[in-house]
C-alpha cells in the first residue's frame, strides 16, 4: 500500500465529487476537504480492512472496486456488499468507536482517499447537510442489507439470481445494441458466495438462462442482459 498526503492524485476536488455525500457543496468547500485527503493506492487482493480493526476515519473509493465479506462459522466466505467509484466505508466511525464487522478486500487495482475521524468532525460542524446525507445512506445500506437477509430467506433461488442480476445491471450496466452489457465486479464464485450459494450451482443457474437467450455470457466477467423483462418477472418486480 501507498499514501500520500492531499489529493494532487485526483485533481484536488475529483474524488469529492464523485461523493453522493459532498453533492451539495461549492468547488471552495470542495477543495477544503480536498486538502484533508490523504490518497492510498492497493493491489488487487490487498486487504483494506481487517475484522476487528480500529477503524478511525472514513475511506471514499476514488478508482477501483472493493469487497466487504464476514467468515461464516464454517469457514466460508459471506459477501456482504460491493463498493465502486464514490462509495465508501468507515462511516459507523464517525458514530462510534466499534471495531470493523467485516473485511474490505481490493478486487482489483484501487485508490482511495482517507479523512480521518477527528478532521471530518470538524466539517460535519460547518457542513451539518453532510451528516444528513451520511445518515441517508446508512438508511439505504441498512434497508439494502435487510432486504438481502430477507431474499435469502422468503425468495426462491431464481428470484435471488434475478435481483443480483439487475442490482448489477443498475450499477455497472452499459446500453448496447445487444442488451445491457455488465463488467461484473466479481467472478461467478464471488457471485455464489454473496448469493451464499455453491460455485457450481451458481455457474448452472447462469447456464440455463444463457440457454433460454435472457443473458449472454462473454467472457468469464462480462456478461449481456438481453431480455430484462424476464428477469424483472423472475424477481418478482
Amino acid at each position: 500500500m501507498k499514501a500520500t498526503k492531499g489529493c494532487a492524485y485526483c485533481n484536488q476536488t475529483s474524488c469529492v465529487s464523485k461523493v453522493p455525500i459532498f453533492s451539495s457543496l461549492d468547488e471552495r468547500d470542495a477543495r477544503d476537504i480536498a486538502a484533508l485527503i490523504e490518497h492510498r493506492n492497493y493491489q488487487k487482493g490487498d486487504i483494506l480492512l481487517k475484522e476487528g480493526d480500529r477503524i478511525n476515519s472514513i475511506t471514499i473509493i476514488n478508482k477501483g472496486s472493493v469487497k466487504a465479506y464476514k467468515y461464516t462459522p464454517d469457514g466460508r466466505e459471506q459477501i456482504l456488499y460491493i463498493l465502486g467509484e464514490g462509495d465508501f466505508f468507515g462511516e459507523r466511525s464517525l458514530l462510534s468507536s466499534e471495531s470493523a464487522a467485516f473485511y474490505i478486500e481490493a478486487l482489483d487495482d484501487v485508490g482511495v482517499c482517507v479523512i480521518t475521524k477527528e478532521r471530518f468532525h470538524s466539517l460535519l460542524y460547518t457542513h451539518p447537510d453532510i451528516a444528513i446525507s451520511i445518515i441517508d445512506e446508512l438508511g439505504k445500506r441498512i434497508s439494502a442489507m435487510e432486504n438481502a437477509f430477507q431474499s435469502m430467506s422468503v425468495r426462491n433461488l431464481d428470484a435471488r439470481i434475478a435481483l443480483l442480476l439487475l442490482d448489477y445491471a443498475n450499477r455497472y450496466g452499459i446500453m448496447t445494441k445487444d442488451g445491457v452489457k455488465i463488467n461484473l465486479p466479481i467472478s461467478r464464485e464471488g457471485m455464489a458466495n454473496q448469493l451464499g450459494i455453491a460455485r457450481e450451482t451458481m455457474s448452472r443457474k447462469l447456464s440455463q438462462l444463457e440457454k433460454k437467450g435472457v443473458i449472454l455470457s462473454e467472457n468469464n466477467r462480462v456478461l449481456i442482459i438481453k431480455k430484462m423483462d424476464i428477469l424483472d418477472e423472475m424477481a418478482g418486480i
